[in-house]
This record gives C-alpha cells, sequence and structure tokens, in this order.
C-alpha cells in the first residue's frame, strides 16, 4: 500500500510528463503523469508563472498556499487534502503538484450536504484556519470510496480577514469534542518553530504565519464557529 509520504517522494522527484490543460480555471492548471520508482500518479500540476496576479496575494505564492494547506491537514490527522508538493524543477518551473482525485464533479458539498452533513465540519473548522477565501461547492470531491478531499487552497494563509466558503451549516455552532481535539494539537504544532509552525514560516510570510496561529487559537478559544461576515462571506461561482 503506498503511503503519503511515499505519494510525496514520487511528486518531488518522479519524471512529470504534462497530458494537458484542465479547462475552467483563473490560472494555469494541467493534467500531468508523474513516474518513478516503480510507481506513477496522474497530479494536478499549477506553475507559478501561470498564476493571475491578485491585489490581495503576493505574485507567485499560491502554489506555496497550496502546500501549506495540505501540511495543515495533515498534522492533525485531518488527511483531506490529497498529498501536495512545491517542486522547482517541474517543465513549466516552480509549481505544485498534488495528486490528482478521481471523482464525480456531479457530488459536490452543495449535493453531499444533503447526505453526510456532519462530515463537513472539520472542514469548516480547517477553513477558518487557513482563512479559505475560495470555498466552492465544487472545491469538496468524493472519491470512488466515499471518501471526502478538499482542494484549490491557493487563495488560503492571507493575514487579512477573507473566509469565502459555502460551508456555513455550522455557523454559531459549539465545537464538538472532535474539532476540538484536533484545533488543540494544531495549536501546539503551529507554535513549534522545528515543526509545523517552522514549514509554514518556510513557505509563507511571518504575519500570514502569526495569523495561522492566532486563527487556531481563537476557533478554540471561542469554542464556537463564526456566522457569516459583512464582506462577501460566499465565494462566486458557488461551484
Amino acid at each position: 500500500m503506498t503511503t503519503v509520504s511515499d505519494t510525496c517522494a514520487l511528486l518531488q522527484k518522479g519524471d512529470v510528463e504534462v497530458l494537458g490543460q484542465l479547462p475552467y480555471s483563473s490560472n494555469y492548471v494541467f493534467l500531468a503523469r508523474v513516474c518513478g520508482s516503480g510507481l506513477d500518479a496522474l497530479v494536478v500540476y499549477k506553475p507559478t508563472r501561470g498564476e493571475r496576479p491578485l491585489w490581495d496575494f503576493r505574485t507567485g505564492s499560491l502554489a506555496a498556499r497550496e502546500r501549506a494547506a495540505f501540511l495543515v491537514s495533515e498534522a492533525v490527522g485531518w488527511g483531506f487534502v490529497p498529498p501536495t508538493v512545491l517542486r522547482r524543477n517541474a517543465p513549466m518551473g516552480e509549481g505544485s503538484l498534488q495528486l490528482f482525485v478521481e471523482h464525480d464533479p456531479e457530488r459536490h458539498y452543495l449535493v453531499l450536504m444533503q447526505e453526510r452533513i456532519e462530515d463537513f465540519a472539520s472542514f469548516a473548522a480547517f477553513d477558518v484556519v487557513i482563512n479559505n477565501a475560495d470555498r466552492k461547492s465544487g472545491h469538496i470531491l468524493e472519491d470512488a470510496q466515499g471518501r471526502l478531499w478538499g482542494v484549490d487552497h491557493g487563495v488560503c494563509f492571507n493575514a487579512h480577514p477573507k473566509l469565502r466558503t459555502v460551508i456555513w451549516a455550522f455557523a454559531d455552532q459549539r465545537l464538538k469534542a472532535p474539532e476540538r481535539d484536533k484545533l488543540a494539537a494544531l495549536e501546539e504544532q503551529l507554535s513549534q518553530s522545528d515543526g509545523l509552525g517552522g514549514e509554514l514560516a518556510r513557505l509563507l510570510s511571518a504575519r500570514e504565519s502569526a495569523a495561522t496561529l492566532a486563527r487556531a487559537r481563537s476557533l478554540l478559544q471561542e469554542d464556537r464557529f463564526p456566522l457569516p461576515g459583512d464582506d462577501r462571506p460566499l465565494p462566486w461561482p458557488l461551484v
């Protein structure tokens, strides 16, 4: 069985072959195949030079934010961001490579919430911590085994409040034990300069790293999911 570590090693060191451009993205995004050490995988490749400039995010920083979101998800066992690496020697230059998840595009959050809403509390907590500015419904995937995944985290970790998400079903609800336990563990890890905190410091600005810790701490102390803000709390388009 291939582990997350094995997959990340493959994505970091394997040979990359670009298969084609993926449509319906605001940036240049490609489907690619990575092969090496007897393994191969389909990946989503987002080259830094294909990023559309944004006024509120540093130019060329989105790929690093994809990697940072994966690290946060993995750190406390959420495990719903596919293996993601930041790679410099890719065909079109530096960018993020993320394991491609086979899924039915018709089964996204606004459909899935009707069947399994409680499974999304962890996503809601995660999005608050990483300050997800673009949690569209289509950024939630369900694979053939029924496992849920979250993708497209390039516009996260801003130091200023930016939370825009379709997952407001838990607004103003108290955190449950699983979320409290994960957040407590995450707060501790984000505080460690030789652990997750240090890894994020290499991917984000100092202010962004500090703000991530502050959001985790605040959510844990408030013990309640936030209400939607007044400034565009929903992404557009929704899906």
